[in-house]
């Protein structure tokens, strides 16, 4: 089985990266940005790093709808993996330092016994399923959050096409929840893993896929903090089941703005309660919410996959 851990930077290899490229079954796929140094290739120890130049050799057209200087370049990693034959692609950032668990309890295509949550709302958050039941997943509608109830669990076995493990540390949380919370967080081992019966929010920065939900996975450039949170949205409406896992990276966050986080953020503030709400019996409907660039790079993306 192959197995292809992509990611994209703009910095010198950190310490999360040095430890994903140690990873003997596991290939690395690294895609760089206008801004990612030079010499990135020679300090890699192991794995591929993708230049800009390969980049708009490979499909500059596409390269030229998604744009430069944006997490979204992480797309061509995804392109690379299935042009290697990556049975399993793990998306990562490269701030969230893998723990000795990372990717020792994969679920991928095997059945699972999962806490298994039955919501009456459109959406499910994850988060709020733990022992941090005050703050939410990033990209969950926000006028749901006081309507949240956890009681119908019961234990049920999935079979999950994605598996979304969190992360210690500074946790995947919108601005504005982390403005007024500033969590620093440590989530129990025993809630995991946990599923849910409506679709719910998954990030692309340690979260495990079957490679064969490439082709509809794809990070949409140009609609801000959401690209991952609507890709999520977008592969659960088409069928794929997602299985959220304990904590196997901690989280040291990169320095963010967080004012320019709301602002990018905006735009699912605004429409991730439609979203949830349409996309369930209307999958295609996603192509609706998305600037005209955005539905351009997913169809040069897709053509990859004919």
């Amino acid at each position: 089985m192959k197995k292809v851990i992509c990611t994209t930077t703009i910095n010198a290899p950190t310490k999360a990266i040095r430890k994903f490229e140690a990873m003997e079954d596991w290939e690395l796929v690294v895609i760089g940005d206008l801004k990612t140094p030079k010499d990135y290739a020679a300090q890699l120890n192991r794995g591929i790093y993708v230049t800009p130049e390969m980049q708009e050799a490979y499909d500059k057209p596409l390269s030229d709808a998604i744009g430069w200087n944006c997490i979204q370049r992480r797309n061509l990693a995804l392109l690379w993996a299935h042009d290697m034959g990556a049975d399993i692609v793990a998306v990562v950032d490269d701030d969230n330092i893998p723990y000795d668990n990372w990717a020792q309890n994969l679920t991928i295509g095997k059945p699972t016994e999962v806490n298994y949550y039955d919501t009456d709302l459109v959406a499910f958050d994850p988060v709020g399923a733990t022992n941090h039941p005050a703050i939410w997943h990033r990209g969950y509608p926000l006028q749901l959050i006081p309507e949240r109830n956890y009681s119908k669990v019961s234990k049920q076995t999935i079979i999950p096409d994605v598996q979304a493990d969190f992360w210690n540390g500074d946790p995947d949380i919108d601005a504005i929840c982390r403005m007024e919370h500033r969590p620093d967080c440590n989530f129990g081992k025993e809630y995991f893993p946990l599923a849910a019966n409506k679709l719910s929010p998954f990030n692309s920065q340690n979260t495990f896929l079957n490679a064969k939900w490439l082709k509809d996975y794809f990070l949409f450039p140009h609609i801000g903090r959401m690209d991952d949170i609507w890709a999520a949205y977008y592969i659960e409406a088409k069928g794929a089941k997602v299985l959220y896992h304990e904590a196997s990276v901690f989280q040291d966050r990169n320095v963010h703005d967080l004012v320019r986080d709301m602002k990018m953020e905006y735009i699912g503030y605004e429409n991730n309660l439609k979203l949830v709400t349409e996309l369930p019996s209307t999958p295609e409907a996603m192509l609706n919410y998305l600037p005209e660039r955005s539905k351009l790079a997913f169809e040069l993306y897709q053509k990859h996959f004919n």
